[in-house]
């Protein structure tokens, strides 16, 4: 079996990233294909004129010691900073007691600046939509749909992409993979995007919510390297964003605006804008780090293989990056 050198990435969330960047350092060559304009994937932030919002992952920890030197790296650089809401627990406080000690993190000035500065040295094919992935004797070939098949031949390839989007990818070339993809149970979540004209007079900045169908808000402006604009975000719980999951977008903000009222927002916002997450978290997420096959040479990566976490998905595509590269420096020796 020859030598790997080159790879093929699938996904350029925290995950994807993570696994091209430790690759990379490793000396091999790495492609790494997205079908979003830009990498970051759930690390996302929403833009306006006058305006930003954070409508995916909200903020990170960093509890294990590898992870905590990389975010000090992104702190360093500017692209990271720690994040001290005043939090609130509506009902149910003892479902979920907030840690005043815990160290929260956010991208600085918006939570894609991580992800964007790991892109930086790697070849990200953005708007490549992979449709189908396909072994052949000389390596693996991806097609496309909007470019079809491409030319380039890989010596492996990763899949960093939600487990419900891998299972198709997967179940011609990998049963096996595809049948650990589809163990993942991966829910949606409706954000919702607030802007105000003038500040909300609220004693919280952040809150979670145990009650109705919010289960998160956030007063995203309140984040280190934001604008004077005043946001708000609402997530809404999984079981009722899957309950209206192709409700028109009036009808969901109707709802979330009613809910977030309640918990003292009764001031109507002067614009919103809604974005439907059918792939949010994991729950509960795999505790299998990373899958590799070394016969193969294809592997999984993604925090539903790792906690569901930001911190989960740095370490899932570093751990993989590094079965890897020890299968690199085999060789023919591959069993």
């Amino acid at each position: 079996m020859n030598k790997i050198e080159s790879v093929a990435v699938l996904g350029a969330g925290l995950a994807g990233l993570s696994c091209a960047r430790h690759l990379q350092q490793q000396g091999l060559e790495v492609r790494l294909f997205d079908k979003s304009r830009g990498p970051a994937g759930r690390m996302s932030t929403r833009r306006g004129d006058d305006w930003q919002c954070d409508h995916g992952a909200q903020y990170f920890t960093a509890r294990n010691p590898d992870f905590r030197a990389e975010v000090a790296r992104w702190e360093a650089l500017g692209v990271a900073a720690r994040w001290q809401p005043r939090l609130e627990v509506f009902a149910g406080a003892d479902l979920h007691t907030p840690d005043e000690t815990l160290e929260r993190f956010v991208g600085t000035p918006r939570m894609t600046a991580p992800a964007r500065s790991l892109a930086l040295t790697l070849d990200l094919r953005a708007q490549h939509t992979v449709d189908r992935v396909v072994a052949g004797p000389a390596g693996w070939r991806l097609g496309t749909l909007e470019q079809g098949e491409l030319p380039e031949t890989f010596d492996a390839v990763v899949l960093a992409v939600p487990a419900p989007q891998a299972v198709p990818l997967l179940a011609p070339v990998h049963p096996q993979f595809a049948g650990v993809a589809a163990l993942a149970r991966m829910r949606p979540s409706w954000a919702l995007m607030l802007r105000y004209d003038a500040p909300l007079d609220l004693h919280f900045d952040a809150a979670f919510v145990n009650h109705g169908p919010l289960r998160w808000v956030a007063r995203d402006s309140h984040k280190p390297g934001r604008g004077p604009r005043e946001t708000w975000l609402l997530h809404a719980t999984p079981e009722w964003s899957a309950e209206h999951l192709e409700a028109p977008a009036e009808a969901v903000a109707e709802a979330l605006l009613g809910a977030f009222a309640k918990l003292g927002a009764e001031t109507p916002p002067a614009a919103w804008s809604a974005h439907r997450w059918r792939f949010a978290d994991t729950e509960p997420a795999l505790d299998r780090v990373c899958c590799w096959d070394d016969e193969r040479r294809i592997g999984l990566c993604g925090d539903w293989l790792n906690g569901g976490k930001v911190e989960g998905a740095w370490l899932s595509g570093r751990a993989l990056a590094r079965r890897i590269g020890a299968a690199a420096t085999v060789g023919s020796e591959l069993p």
